[in-house]
Formats: C-alpha cells, sequence, structure tokens
C-alpha cells in the first residue's frame, strides 16, 4: 500500500543527523523509495557547510509536462521551500533531474530547525503535487482530439496509474481499481456503492460527486487493455472549479494522490474487523455449547441419584432387616452343643422294637 507521504522518512533522519551533528561527516548514499525515485546524499568532510542533494523520480505525466525538467511552476514552488538554505545546482548531476546544494548551517536550531529538515525532505511530494497542481488549475481549458476530450494518464505508482480527463467546466479523475484476493472485491464494491450514496447526500454536496462502475466509462475508450482490465471496476470524481481554490487544491491533490492508499487501508481494516467479529462469535457459541454439555453432566448425575433412593425406599422394611440382621439370627438358629449331653441321651433312648409283618386272613 503506496501512501503519499509528505516527508521522505529516510531522508529526513539523514539530513538531521548531519544538522545535529557537531563534527563534519563523510556521506555518500543512495535511497531507494517506491515509484522508480532515487535520493542521492553527499557531504564531505573538507566542504562541511555543503549538502548535495540529488533526486531521481518518474514525470506523474508523459507528453503534457516539459520532457527535458520540470516546468517554471514546480521550480518556483521547491525553490518556496527555504530560500535561504537551498539552492537549485544547474544541470543537475548525471542520471538525476534535480539536484539542491544545502546549507544546514544556515538553519536555525530547535524546532524551527527540524521544520524546515522537514519541508526539504518533502521535495518529491512537491514535484508531484505541483504537476498535477498544474493539471487541476486549468479546468475550463480544452485539450481536444477529433472532437473527443484526451485522457491524460498520470503514474504516481507504477501498479496504479489513474487518467484525469478535462471536460467543459470541469476534469473528471479515474481510477481503475485492481485487488489480489476475491473477497476485497466484494468488500471495495460495498465500499464504493456507500460512497456513492453517502456523496450523493445533502450534508456531502460540497465534495466532488463520486460514480462507480464495474466498466469503464466511455471517457477511456481507445486505451491500452492493460490499464483497463480490473476486477473492482472504475471509480470517478468530477472536480469542479470549486474544489481547486485557495487551500482546497491543496487537499483535493492530496486526496487524488492518495486514494489508492486510503481503499486499501479501508479494505484492510474491514476485512480485520470482520475477521475479529468471527473470533469473537466462535468464542461466544464454543461457550454456549460447554455450559450446555456441563449442564448436562450435573442432570445425569442428579438422575443417578435420585434412582438411588428411589431403590432404597423402595425396599420393605423386613428385607431391610434381614440384611441387616441375618448373620446375627443365623446364629441364633445354629445347634449348641453340650459336652457329655451325647452320653445321657443314650441312656435314656426308649428300646428298638422289631416290627412284625401280618398277613391277610381271608
Amino acid at each position: 500500500m503506496a501512501c503519499f507521504e509528505r516527508a521522505s522518512p529516510a531522508l529526513k533522519e539523514i539530513l538531521l543527523k548531519l544538522y545535529r551533528t557537531e563534527k563534519p561527516m563523510e556521506i555518500d548514499h543512495h535511497l531507494y523509495e517506491f515509484g522508480a525515485v532515487e535520493y542521492h546524499i553527499q557531504s564531505s568532510a573538507s566542504d562541511p557547510h555543503d549538502t548535495y542533494l540529488s533526486i531521481a523520480t518518474p514525470l506523474l505525466s508523459q507528453g503534457v509536462l516539459p520532457s527535458h525538467g520540470f516546468s517554471h511552476h514546480t521550480i518556483e514552488m521547491i525553490k518556496g521551500i527555504c530560500s535561504d538554505c537551498l539552492e537549485i545546482v544547474e544541470p543537475a548531476r548525471e542520471g538525476y533531474q534535480l539536484t539542491l546544494r544545502l546549507d544546514l548551517a544556515k538553519i536555525p536550531r530547535g524546532k524551527d530547525g527540524a521544520k524546515v529538515i522537514a519541508q526539504i525532505s518533502s521535495v518529491q511530494a512537491v514535484i508531484l503535487s505541483s504537476q498535477l497542481k498544474e493539471m487541476l488549475q486549468n479546468v475550463n481549458s480544452q485539450d481536444t482530439s477529433k472532437g473527443m476530450y484526451k485522457p491524460i494518464k498520470l503514474v504516481y505508482h507504477p501498479r496504479e496509474p489513474f487518467f484525469v480527463i478535462r471536460q467543459p467546466q470541469k476534469i473528471t479523475a479515474v481510477f481503475p481499481m485492481r485487488f489480489r484476493e476475491n473477497s476485497d472485491v466484494i468488500i471495495a464494491t460495498a465500499f464504493f456503492q456507500e460512497l456513492m450514496d453517502v456523496g450523493s447526500s445533502e450534508a456531502w454536496a460540497k465534495a466532488p460527486p463520486c460514480t462507480w462502475s464495474p466498466i469503464p466509462p466511455p471517457e477511456l475508450r481507445g486505451e491500452l487493455f492493460e490499464d483497463l482490465s480490473t476486477n473492482g471496476g472504475f471509480v470517478s470524481f468530477d472536480i469542479f472549479s470549486c474544489h481547486v481554490e485557495g487551500k482546497q487544491l491543496d487537499k483535493t491533490v492530496r486526496s487524488l494522490l492518495n486514494f489508492y492508499a486510503y481503499v486499501k487501508y479501508h479494505v484492510k481494516c474491514t476485512r480485520g474487523f470482520i475477521q475479529r467479529r468471527m473470533k469473537n462469535r466462535l468464542g461466544s457459541l464454543v461457550e454456549v455449547l460447554q455450559n450446555a454439555s456441563l449442564e448436562k453432566e450435573e442432570h445425569i448425575q442428579k438422575d443417578e441419584g435420585c434412582r438411588y433412593v428411589r431403590k432404597l425406599v423402595s425396599f420393605s422394611r423386613s428385607k431391610i432387616l434381614n440384611r441387616r440382621c441375618g448373620h446375627f439370627t443365623k446364629r441364633i438358629r445354629s445347634p449348641i452343643k453340650i459336652h457329655g449331653f451325647s452320653r445321657f441321651r443314650q441312656q435314656w433312648t426308649m428300646p428298638k422294637f422289631s416290627l412284625t409283618k401280618y398277613t391277610k386272613l381271608d
């Protein structure tokens, strides 16, 4: 996600290091940023007052702005960053489009000095924004070819080009939207439709009107197929003269250069929000299932206890006594043995009489 930063963080860090050092430093450093932007910082210990900053950046649009360098408007904006400590070296060093000579000793100390360093670090943003400002300021101008308005392709990032189309009384900016995942396409489509609904309301009547279409607008007919092959459709903004007057111009330029980053940031946050909601919902469902299983186990244990009590109650009192005192009654019923009683019994036994059989007389 390429976000349009006002100041380059890496360039700002190196310049602050040179600004705050007490001893001269020898630096020959190359920095590369997205969009084929290259910085070259040179500082020599033999010449501590002068620091050279060379910049190589692609033009926002080919064929519209001067190919030999920057326009007069862009040069004046670069000089306006800090005229006391900044000077443009002509010609620029080989391989670069702009070379600046910086006198860091003339920068005031304290918080004001840090602000000046931040402004110098934003020179690439000044170049891009000035090029787009030149196009937007000429809202009423017309560039026609065979009766049709010719689209201008702007390449802020190699994978994220957009088009500016000059029309009567307005300028239309068209953004082809591309996403890697199908889920991102669904989220972005819903976002674009909501953006259209909100933009058409009275509360946002002063904002540039927004439209979204799954197919290319008629103004882009004849453009390259690779520029029109998208899976997220096309988002268009109509910019009128009220949107480029005074301070509104800077806001409009920054919003257009950051639109791709804003959409991708929204899609990423929405996807993360949905995943968190799903995770929380899944946790709550698992908790409900666990509570239900625990209640079921407690209910089963209560049923088993009630069955045991019912069995105890169903036993009769005789059975309970028999179970508890059965071994005691067995001991009572067992014969008592008396020593010498067997002899006494033999003496008093009755004589045995023989039984004779009688026959029946006829």
